[in-house]
């Protein structure tokens, strides 16, 4: 099938091939579909979960309304495919599959449940039997036109429990687990790793994302963000807080970027996309906020200090500060992570390709500030980069595959949707 001219002698794998990418109306993956739009000649197939593809392309628009500031950027480079990664075949009629497969030499898995409350049966079902369907996809793809990338978006949080260092080659270390969101993550991540005797697989480890660096823009405002709005409000009286943690934080731009270089041209592998030995201590950053907000310091207790005193924390304060602290209750473990990632082999392969992480401390302020302007996402603002883009008839869209046989039957292959769903399930580290 041919999409396009191509001059002689180019590879028109490497140089116009189109990708698919799952969890594009999340954090993480719009800003990854927005880097190959604007960074590359590829066709994008989004999967997305919804009645139809012409639901799929509604939500689709609202995503690139957020990323470019138009709804109707890169119009002919992107296509809306309505899919749901829990059912085999992606829920897409065969044929439909076969074409999608036969088009795509790259793909990047960035779907998944991002809930710290659903049970272990449920986060193994979007996670665990996502991850393996879209293995499957991928397979075909391979049979039917070659594969050349499957990326696939984990946490660094699959080391769980583990105290001490963890570098990209750890993955089993005899770890335990938070919650079912880790166990099932770590689990999806081992089929992945199987998966790679047969396909050239990328495993990328992101840990707590947070807003970009330069500007502070972020539509994701969970994780850190919600205990620093607790903070800035004098919501925490006392907080279980070990002062020399380290509190591994990175900026989305870092997290996209690398994630586009990676799947661009990255080797096979695992790679870690964390501070590592540049994360700042949570001692560093609770006094950094209370300072930003003029509020005096908390209280630093142990944990089991603190789980006696919450009821009496709780009745202590009203109205906001209440909700604020009982709402970032979930969050409070990842403040007191044992664990420091190694990221020193995913700093060899990005940092030459110029993708490089700033010091915490020269960018926290830009967090604060956008995150005040944005009211802690409830006034959300489009991305600040240029809404200019390709006309759409330069690289023109590849044929489209036939339309799903069955609308409204799919449910979305990105499950990690942006605020303010997120925030209401809670937001795990790491995920969009």
């Amino acid at each position: 099938m041919k999409y396009m001219s191509v001059a002689a002698g180019s590879n028109p794998r490497s140089e116009y091939q189109p990708i698919l990418i799952t969890g594009t109306t999340g954090f993480v993956g719009m800003e990854v579909m927005a880097r190959f739009l604007q960074r590359s000649r590829r066709h994008v197939f989004a999967l997305i979960r919804a009645p139809s593809d012409a639901d799929a392309h509604q939500r689709l628009r609202v995503v690139l309304a957020t990323a470019f500031g138009d709804a109707d950027a890169y119009s002919g480079r992107v296509t809306a495919v309505a899919g749901d990664i829990e059912r085999p075949g992606l829920g897409l009629d065969p044929r439909r599959l076969d074409e999608l497969a036969e088009q795509v030499d790259r793909v990047l898995h960035a779907a998944a449940s991002v809930s710290f409350e659903l049970g272990l049966v449920e986060s193994r079902g979007i996670n665990v039997r996502g991850t393996q369907h879209m293995l499957g996809f991928a397979d075909r793809a391979q049979q039917r036109g070659g594969l050349e990338r499957f990326t696939y978006v984990s946490t660094a949080y699959v080391a769980g429990t583990h105290r001490g260092d963890f570098s990209e080659q750890d993955y089993d270390v005899g770890q335990g687990f938070r919650n079912p969101y880790e166990r099932s993550k770590w689990e999806s991540e081992g089929i992945v790793r199987e998966a790679s005797s047969r396909l050239p697989v990328q495993i990328a480890r992101p840990s707590i994302i947070v807003g970009e660096q330069a500007s502070g823009w972020t539509t994701a405002f969970n994780v850190l963000y919600g205990p620093i709005r607790a903070a800035s409000t004098g919501a925490y009286r006392a907080l279980p807080l070990n002062r020399r943690a380290p509190l591994d934080v990175v900026p989305i731009d870092y997290v996209a970027d690398a994630l586009f270089e990676l799947c661009s041209a990255g080797p096979s592998g695992t790679f870690h996309l964390v501070a590592g030995d540049r994360a700042p201590t949570t001692g560093h950053v609770a006094r950094m906020t209370a300072e930003r907000f003029d509020q005096p310091r908390p209280w630093i207790v142990p944990p089991a200090v603190y789980r006696a005193l919450y009821p009496l924390l709780r009745r202590a304060v009203r109205g906001r500060q209440r909700l604020a602290l009982e709402h970032t209750q979930v969050f409070i473990p990842y403040l007191n992570i044992g664990v420091r990632f190694q990221d020193h082999l995913t700093r060899a392969r990005l940092e030459p390709a110029g993708v490089r992480l700033l010091p915490f401390d020269d960018y926290f302020a830009r967090l604060l500030d956008f995150a005040v302007a944005a009211d802690w996402g409830k006034r959300p603002f489009p991305h600040p980069r240029s809404a200019a883009h390709a006309p759409s008839d330069q690289h023109p869209a590849p044929a489209q595959p036939p339309t799903a046989s069955q609308p409204g039957k799919a449910r979305d292959a990105a499950i990690a949707t942006p605020e303010p769903a997120a925030t209401r399930r809670g937001t795990p580290p790491g995920r969009r």
